[in-house]
């Protein structure tokens, strides 16, 4: 059993070998996304505090300029955070991100507190990410201290480690 530290305490986060907790929640354009929709795919859920601010824009700007990475790995990019859909629309739209970014803005939180990556303290979600396999279990979960942008070379090979079933 894998905990984090935040503000908020300590919580349990998903484990590698489990099977991800399902979700659905809507992407910038209202759509609902449902994990367990893209089984026969792998996904990255990549959580991030909010939209608009520095590290998270790197760091989202960092996986668009990578996507052939993510797609030549059978895998649907999932960016998760707690603003709006109306938030996260004008987000896309300036940064031209072409994955979708999910509004867990209600119940506040919800998904991210379901992943362990939540700090109520502050209201948002840790830079928590877990990649899924085809089969709907997880294969890499890393949480990054508040600050710390994650490392693109940690996707590539997790990634690489899956094929590209």
């Amino acid at each position: 059993m894998q905990t984090v530290q935040h503000a908020g305490g300590a919580t349990v986060l998903p484990e590698v070998g489990e099977v991800a907790p399902d979700f659905e929640l809507v992407n910038q354009y209202g759509e609902p996304v449902r994990l367990s929709e893209l089984r026969g795919r792998n996904v990255v859920v990549v959580f991030y505090p909010f939209a608009f601010s520095g590290i998270c824009t790197g760091e989202l700007c960092e996986i668009r300029d990578n996507l052939a990475l993510f797609e030549d790995a059978n895998a649907t990019v999932l960016a998760v955070s707690v603003d709006s859909k109306f938030t996260l629309r004008a987000y896309a739209e300036k940064e031209g991100y072409g994955f979708d970014l999910l509004a867990d803005f209600w119940p506040h939180g919800g998904v991210a507190s379901l992943y362990g990556v939540f700090d109520a303290d502050t209201g948002m979600a840790q830079r928590g990410t877990f990649i899924i396999d085809a089969d709907g279990i997880i294969r890499y979960v890393v949480v990054n201290p508040r600050g710390q942008a994650r490392d693109l070379a940690g996707y590539r090979a997790a990634l690489a480690e899956l094929g590209g079933s």
